[in-house]
């Protein structure tokens, strides 16, 4: 568990954000509060820009993430983040942005393990056919994110 944690409420349900010193650690749909939260003004500043962020005023985080995984999750985490927003890219777009064509698979396996959801926007990652693929955090939020962003209108 981070030391520092805090909840918040979201038009996609209860949202908790862990923190370390180092940055915001992990981003996770919850359906209840676990124990107390023991915030940080880092956390304030995460819970704003996400504030924002659903108000549509915001379309791009400013935050210091502090990211745990091999090598490979780091670079696909990097990449992913790079999208831009209202702007979707596929598996196999990612896979040959990293040299590897082939790594499609892998690819997916990276973007499923992404430990801060909407930060890192992992929603903005679909199928090669145009499809949504799995979410962490349902479809349904999956599909909300695009929505939001004017770049799904399934």
């Amino acid at each position: 568990m981070e030391p520092f944690w805090v909840y918040m409420d979201s038009p996609l349900g209860l949202i908790e954000i862990g923190a370390t010193a180092d940055g915001i650690s992990s981003l996770l749909f919850v359906e209840q509060r676990r124990s107390t939260s023991l915030s940080s003004p880092l956390l304030e500043m995460a819970q704003a820009q996400l504030d924002e962020y659903f108000s549509g005023r915001r379309r791009q985080f400013d935050l210091p993430l502090d990211l745990h995984g091999s090598a490979f999750q780091q670079r696909v985490w990097a990449q992913v983040n790079k999208i831009p927003y209202g702007q979707t890219l596929s598996y196999a777009d990612i896979a040959r942005a990293l040299g590897n064509p082939r790594s499609t698979r892998a690819v997916g396996m990276a973007v499923g393990k992404n430990p801060v959801a909407i930060l890192v926007p992992c929603h903005r990652v679909i199928g090669s056919d145009g499809s949504l693929t799995g979410y962490g955090g349902g479809l349904w939020r999956k599909t909300w994110l695009l929505r939001h962003e004017g770049c799904w209108s399934g």
